[in-house]
């Protein structure tokens, strides 16, 4: 993917690195042993206490912050992570970052463009990049919940990390595998500026787990159909080659539910599927790139 030298997106708020950003006990972060602080059994007691006090203090004597070193080491960043985040809302000047902003880009400008041919604004995301765990407007977000779109304050969460893990423990490498996925959950946010997360969030009140499944199923194949629109125009302005679609689709084959629980546990249970099987992932998202039109994406009607 040709994405160096190119326009980059300001809607990024950099959280890696930011102690502030994460949640307290569901969501992370520090917090004390069960029953608070104790005298014994597990926890801190008061001689333990007095003797870390005093110890902070002679460090703190001799020009060394022990919180700032404590910070750097159980923050579980390494390289640009520990050494560029800023943790203050401002990118920090990496290449993770300069990619993601590239791609945010390359999808405002997409967008943009389709919203305008049909005579309506878009509305750009903004994208948090956090490491561990964060807030968002739909609650704590942590690593294990991977990337996600939340609809109330309209905002993309991503753990980069996760690239590193959709390479190394699923198989699916390349920077348009990456770009794929950031474009799926900007295909959320254009599903709520249509209003069809609305109505499905307001639907599924109503309905059994294995119904709301299914149409959580058909809400994610149109996500990744509009990835594939998206990515139609990339090959358009020349920014992609057939290699990198192959990398999507090959990322769309290896994160579907069916390939990951019988990697994970040996055998499937249709009923809990909710993002749709490998197959229904490269079909929705071939069908977006091969046709390039936002209504060739109605996963609604009709068999997924």
């Amino acid at each position: 993917m040709e994405w160096k030298g190119r326009r980059q997106s300001d809607n990024i708020e950099d959280r890696r690195g930011d102690p502030s950003s994460g949640g307290f006990g569901r969501g992370g972060g520090f917090s004390f042993p069960s029953g608070g602080m104790r005298r014994g059994g597990g926890g801190l007691s008061i001689g333990t206490i007095i003797f870390l006090v005093v110890i902070y203090f002679i460090f703190k004597a001799m020009g060394i912050d022990l919180m700032q070193v404590m910070d750097g080491t159980m923050n579980g960043g390494s390289g640009y992570e520990q050494s560029q985040s800023q943790g203050n809302g401002t990118p920090a000047n990496d290449d993770m970052t300069a990619f993601v902003r590239t791609v945010l880009a390359d999808t405002e400008d997409t967008w943009t463009g389709i919203f305008q041919a049909s005579g309506q604004t878009y509305e750009k995301p903004a994208l948090v990049l956090f490491s561990g765990s964060t807030r968002s407007g739909c609650g704590a977000a942590s690593a294990a919940s991977g990337p996600f779109y939340c609809p109330i304050d309209r905002k993309v969460y991503l753990d980069t990390d996760f690239f590193r893990q959709l390479s190394q423990q699923f198989g699916a490498k390349g920077e348009f595998a990456e770009a794929y996925v950031i474009a799926h959950e900007v295909g959320h946010h254009v599903q709520n500026i249509l209003g069809v997360l609305p109505k499905f969030n307001e639907a599924r009140q109503r309905m059994s787990e294995v119904d709301a499944n299914k149409m959580s199923v058909r809400v994610e194949l149109q996500a990744d159909c509009f990835a594939g629109v998206f990515a139609k125009f990339e090959q358009r302005k020349g920014y992609i080659n057939p290699d990198d679609i192959q990398d999507a689709l090959n990322a769309a084959q290896q994160i579907g539910d069916d390939t990951l629980q019988k990697r994970s546990q040996g055998y499937v249970v249709p009923d809990s599927f909710n993002h749709g099987t490998s197959a229904q992932r490269v079909k929705w998202f071939k069908q977006g790139f091969d046709s390039g039109k936002v209504s060739a994406c109605d996963t609604f009607s009709g068999p997924v």
